[in-house]
């Protein structure tokens, strides 16, 4: 064959090689991992590989797979910084892949004092008040929240909250692409809440009010977080958490179930309005509207002014 016959064929072979999307499990989430274990943002990544960030975003959403080529610069990329990573690294499940690349994920069902030891007397709190009334906070929820991105918009997450066999309770959440894991330790007429972004690879924190009847309907709180920009701006914020549905008596169908109720956003059962929801998330806070008499001088959930309310037999409400 002539030289530069061949030579054309090479080429439309190697074009043809790099439009084959390469489908690897869960993705987004060891790419996330990935860049986490090599000190990388998706800004250094794409610059890195000669791509839009944008693209990078997608990746890490799930919501595009990259291209054979693109997946061989990635896996080039990390082996820069992580010697011996190979592109059979990407076949394995994401904690197997986690592992290789020595970073640690939160497992459904452990027990948080293991990897948070200074919590554990907060722990073994909530775990004696989880075995007198665990069932309270039990359920499928969805939050209401403000974004530091996304200004004057309400943004949902759909999730489960169940007992564990350690005698905790589990919490998942999804939304925006986003999944949340972690634990709810009820404590000091209060749940604390400790969750894992398995997206921006960081925790967030949440302390609501708690209640006193024996089903939680409505949970106001604030939450604390690093926000998904550039710069990881640490942010402090409003939150309500708002009953959906109980639970079945099959724990996986019910964490799968999440994904349907993002897609489907079931109704709360108590619900809070529209105007109030805003209201609450997007109140002012400080000396100065504590002065004119429009808000607390910190952010606060008051018992005067809280929405935290739960439900017994069918009609008690408080």
């Amino acid at each position: 064959m002539h030289r530069h016959a061949f030579s054309r064929l090479r080429l439309a072979a190697c074009r043809r090689t790099r439009s084959i999307v390469t489908h690897v499990g869960d993705f987004g989430g060891k790419l996330a991992v990935a860049l986490k274990a090599i000190s990388l943002s998706r800004v250094a990544a794409a610059q890195a590989l000669g791509v839009d960030k944008s693209l990078v975003g997608r990746w890490l959403s799930g919501s595009v797979h990259p291209t054979e080529h693109n997946l061989a610069r990635l896996t080039s990329l990390i082996a820069e910084r992580q010697p011996g990573f190979r592109m059979a690294d990407w076949d394995g499940d994401l904690d197997d892949f986690a592992g290789r690349l020595g970073i640690a994920i939160p497992k459904r069902g452990a027990d948080p004092g293991v990897m948070l030891p200074h919590l554990r007397p907060l722990i073994e709190i909530a775990r004696e008040e989880i075995g007198r009334r665990g069932g309270t906070y039990e359920g499928f929820f969805r939050t209401a929240r403000p974004s530091l991105l996304v200004p004057d918009t309400v943004f949902h997450e759909y999730g489960v909250v169940r007992r564990n066999e350690a005698g905790l309770l589990d919490v998942a959440m999804r939304g925006s692409g986003l999944l949340f894991e972690g634990w709810a330790l009820p404590a000091h007429n209060n749940l604390f809440v400790f969750l894992y972004d398995s997206t921006g690879l960081s925790p967030l924190s949440i302390v609501f009010r708690g209640v006193a009847l024996p089903k939680a309907m409505v949970l106001e709180g604030i939450m604390l977080l690093a926000a998904l920009d550039a710069g990881r701006t640490p942010a402090a914020m409003p939150v309500l958490l708002e009953r959906v549905g109980d639970l079945s008596d099959d724990p996986d169908a019910d964490f799968a179930a999440i994904e349907a109720m993002e897609r489907d956003q079931p109704p709360p059962m108590d619900p809070v309005s529209d105007e109030e929801i805003r209201r609450r998330l997007f109140r002012d806070a400080g000396p100065m509207s504590k002065e004119a008499g429009t808000g607390d001088r910190v952010l606060a959930v008051t018992s005067a002014d809280g929405i935290s309310r739960g439900a017994a037999g069918s009609g008690l409400r408080g």
